[in-house]
């Protein structure tokens, strides 16, 4: 197959490149930085280098394709931006998906969403990605679209490694002992190339999650593994962590956004859809996470 793939040699579409091209499919990569070509061509794949905003390059690039992966990103430091309107520019960048792909006639597409993508109210940031769905299931009938739904991602826990060095604890406004979902960007990338290579008519949603483990687990699993087998993850008021975030210099609406979004966990929100689709679980484990954790902790 002929397969086009978004997110240049990002967490998930390089090893997502590296699965399609073991397979035997042909795959271009599309990435806006020039100097990522010879990386890319190193995989086995083409490149092509373009931004997500030019709907003539997207057009041109999906042509001819079977499939294609989608995904939309903020970019640099956006959410340090004082200006920056996170739902205008995904929006902006989910018309010109549908654009595109409209134009140039490819019939399967994976779109990559997010956990909490079920509704637009109570979820905070993630809110964005209802709006971007509604956006690519306004295509003709005869796009087949599967939406991903991965949930939080492990490495987004990389954030909490300036805390732990600094208080001694992981501190936010959710956690606890029930248990919430994680995943991998290996498990995520395996779930797309097996969308992407599967015949289907349609839309569809799959969620994806790796390892269910409650924030009072996580903690002592990344403390255990940094020496530190008696981390505790410590729950913060919701004003608390928005001030902090503010202070940083985050944009204050993105910051707020982060704020609600990390609140569902506890609410329940961010997963009641999830909870009535729960996938298998992939194969990377938080203990196998752990140790790349631990890795990265030992070079801050």
């Amino acid at each position: 197959m002929k397969i086009v793939l978004t997110g240049s040699l990002g967490h998930i579409s390089k090893p997502l490149a590296e699965e399609l091209v073991k397979k035997g499919h042909t795959v271009t990569v599309i990435s806006h930085k020039p100097e990522r070509q010879k990386d890319i061509e190193a995989l086995g794949a083409g490149a092509a280098i373009g931004t997500f905003k030019d709907a003539n390059f997207l057009t041109s690039t999906f042509m001819g394709a079977d499939a294609i992966y989608c995904m939309v990103s903020a970019g640099g430091n956006a959410y340090f931006d004082q200006g920056f309107d996170l739902m205008a520019h995904t929006q902006e960048l989910g018309r010109i998906y549908k654009e595109a792909i409209e134009r140039s006639g490819v019939k399967r597409v994976v779109f990559l969403s997010s956990i909490g993508a079920h509704t637009d109210k109570g979820n905070g940031i993630l809110a964005f990605y209802h709006h971007l769905e509604n956006i690519l299931k306004e295509l003709p009938s005869e796009v087949s679209i599967t939406f991903m739904r991965p949930v939080g991602f492990y490495y987004n826990l990389f954030a909490f490694i300036q805390t732990i060095k600094t208080q001694g604890v992981i501190a936010t406004n959710y956690g606890g002992d029930k248990k919430k979902p994680w995943v991998s960007p290996i498990d995520i990338a395996a779930a797309i190339a097996e969308e992407l290579s599967t015949p289907f008519k349609g839309r569809a949603v799959r969620y994806v999650a790796s390892d269910e483990v409650s924030c009072n687990e996580l903690a002592t699993i990344l403390g255990t593994a940094i020496g530190k087998p008696d981390l505790k993850w410590v729950v913060i008021p919701d004003q608390q962590l928005l001030n902090g975030m503010i202070t940083a210099g985050m944009n204050p609406n993105i910051a707020a956004g982060l704020v609600e979004m990390n609140a569902a966990t506890n609410t329940g929100v961010l997963y009641e859809d999830y909870d009535r689709n729960t996938p298998p679980l992939g194969k990377t484990k938080l203990t196998d996470f752990a140790k790349e954790f631990a890795a990265v902790y030992s070079q801050k």
